[in-house]
């Protein structure tokens, strides 16, 4: 592996990036010209994959958690053998191209997750590392380790710090990242916000961390690597670099996030002894690189057990459950557990709220350094880290969840969010819905809660009425596609033991619960813990009903629209019944002759039933707002 060649990669690497982005006119050229470097050295000498076999399980997994960066990665990629033409480098930030403006997983080959929000990338790697070996330890075999190149913008942000905290606390030996310190963020130097010991502050929680003086001295980044990967903990290593390097504007923040323009991309090649033309210029000997690393990729895949597979009764064994009257929240814990008992590669946990969340697998260790083979897992009061650690468990074939209150679920959003733009499989559990959380008021009782996460696309939100409900949700939750949040309750909910179908018939998002001997003259729909109580109200005015139950509004939605129309009839006089904000059930209502009562205010510190009879959910108050509609 001689000079020249390594010096020909890496012009190759900065150059494609910033062909990219002058093509697209659009991009990040600072990151790729400062740590195309760090990155190169990174893959060449230590990396293990195979480019024919991106997803083969043994692999190591690199995560770009600055994202916005991308240019690099697709350009790393191309270099490196994967199914990543120049012809896609050239349609850069295009509709349709493999190379997105931030990296997509699924997209492009190669690309272990989704990365752009900062700091959800360090989050993932840690999930990542965490679930390599809980794998290890369960099946004795390797699953790799877990590298990520972070920015001064990725360890300024909260989710950096929860995220990195508990990976210190669990000893977590092959995570590496690497750290394009250049002292720029996008308005200007870093000096004006961000001055603390970043080396001090890892080392105080447990990392190992390093420092290479000169982001150009492959060999001295080749030796960090080597010391890190023998370290049995998280390592950091602090690569000074220089943001746009070779370009008239390193050093600043001009280079950031603009393409350089074709006066500086000249003046950055010539300096860098680049060619200036043509554009998107590759050696002829750089093919030797991809060649190499399918060579070695060749000697890596073997047979491999991958994750664990869940039994092919697990869900029948969840929908089997038996119960009466519970707090939904209870009735998680038996579904939780009914999973668990079928899913071998399930595990999660909650931020320090097991005891109420009621999410432990019971019987299993808690993860540890000592008990990696541990299901349970103590996030700690870290709700954002812990929603990006799942999503990271999750890319690593594993079933895994985090819980806590609803309320708290705005702390993680940015993690669901992502969860769904990924598609990745995991699922959020929260509890203590509604305000008959009561007496801690109202900065702990949802109101907007569920409303603002069913806003966010490809997550299915389930609120489901008793523990058949429950089991339908957690059944499906744990065997989706894509991300799906669970909301549970604190307070007991009716049974609906005496409607056997419910717990089927739950799966689809939305069914017939209960109707009257006649055909129905007024319809009522609703959720959770408003299902017991639209049965009661039903029963109290005096006409034809039908009582329709909707766990799941996206999987409703998604029925075909005369399955929809059969269940939920548009010609009725419709109530939509749920103890949130009206926002969703506003949008059914378009087009029917509809009554909406929900909550569109904060509740109070009293007790949970005073709170819900004062908020409006007392049946004689709906009811006579339901006979002044309809007389």
């Amino acid at each position: 592996m001689s000079g020249s060649l390594d010096t020909l990669a890496i012009g190759a690497i900065r150059f494609l990036s910033v062909d990219m982005i002058e093509q697209a006119n659009s991009g990040h050229p600072g990151l790729p010209l400062g740590a195309a470097p760090m990155a190169y050295t990174l893959f060449r000498r230590h990396l293990r994959f195979h480019p024919d076999q991106p997803d083969w399980a043994g692999r190591d997994r690199f995560v770009l958690s600055a994202g916005h960066g991308s240019a690099l990665l697709y350009s790393l990629l191309h270099v490196f053998g994967y199914d990543l033409p120049l012809s896609e480098l050239k349609r850069f930030r295009q509709m349709g191209s493999k190379t997105p403006g931030h990296p997509e997983l699924g997209v492009t080959p190669g690309v272990e997750c989704t990365t752009g929000p900062l700091g959800q990338g360090l989050g993932m790697a840690v999930g990542m590392a965490m679930g390599q070996r809980w794998l290890a330890a369960t099946t004795g075999a390797d699953f790799g380790r877990t590298f990520c190149l972070v920015s001064d913008g990725d360890l300024m942000e909260g989710i950096a710090q929860e995220a990195a905290a508990l990976a210190g606390h669990h000893k977590l030996g092959g995570l590496v990242c690497l750290y394009d310190d250049n002292d720029i963020s996008l308005d200007g130097p870093t000096s004006r916000a961000f001055t603390e010991d970043v080396s001090a502050r890892f080392e105080s929680m447990g990392w190992h961390v390093s420092l290479v003086e000169d982001g150009n001295d492959i060999e001295a980044i080749d030796q960090a690597l080597t010391s890190a990967l023998a370290d049995p903990r998280p390592s950091l290593i602090r690569v000074k670099t220089i943001i746009g390097f070779g370009s008239p504007q390193a050093g600043t923040a001009k280079v950031h996030g603009s393409p350089l323009g074709a006066e500086n991309t000249r003046a950055a090649k010539e300096a860098l002894g680049w060619p200036v033309e043509p554009a998107f210029h590759m050696p002829a000997g750089l093919a030797a690189i991809a060649e190499d690393a399918r060579t070695r990729g060749r000697e890596w895949v073997a047979a491999h057990p991958g994750a664990p597979q869940p039994k092919a009764d697990w869900q029948e064994a969840v929908m089997a459950l038996e119960g009466g009257a519970m707090a939904t929240r209870d009735a998680g814990k038996m579904a939780l557990n009914a999973a668990a008992a079928g899913i071998p590669g399930l595990m999660g946990g909650s931020a320090d709220l097991v005891s109420s969340t009621k999410t432990e697998i019971t019987g299993s260790p808690i993860f540890s350094p000592e008990e990696p083979a541990g299901r349970n897992i103590w996030f700690g009061v870290r709700e954002h880290g812990m929603g990006a650690i799942v999503n990271g468990l999750a890319l690593m074939g594993l079933r895994a969840y985090g819980s806590t209150f609803l309320v708290f679920s705005d702390y993680m959003r940015g993690a669901i969010r992502v969860a769904a733009v990924m598609g990745a499989p995991s699922v959020f559990i929260f509890t203590h819905d509604s305000v008959f959380v009561g007496e801690d008021g109202p900065t702990h009782e949802p109101i907007e809660h569920v409303p603002a996460l069913r806003l966010i696309p490809g997550l299915d939100v389930w609120r489901p009425a008793d523990l058949r409900e429950t089991a339908a949700a957690y059944a499906e939750a744990f065997a989706a596609d894509g991300p799906s949040c669970i909301v549970l309750t604190r307070q007991k909910t009716a049974s609906l033991e005496d409607m056997p179908h419910a717990a089927e018939a739950a799966r689809q998002g939305g069914y017939v619960l209960h109707e009257s001997d006649e055909p129905a003259k007024i319809v009522l729909a609703a959720s959770g813990s408003e299902v017991g109580f639209a049965l009661e109200l039903a029963e109290s005015l005096g006409r034809p009903y039908r009582v329709v139950s909707l766990p799941c509004l996206e999987r409703f939605c998604a029925l075909p629209a005369e399955q929809q129309e059969a269940i939920l009839p548009s010609g009725l006089p419709t109530v939509f019944l749920e103890a949130s904000a009206r926002h969703d059930w506003k949008g059914l209502a378009i087009g029917r002759d509809a009554l909406v009562v929900g909550i569109d205010r904060f509740g109070e510190s009293a007790p949970g039933e005073e709170v819900y009879a004062h908020v409006g959910f007392e049946v004689n108050t709906v009811k006579k707002s339901i006979l002044e509609r309809w007389a």
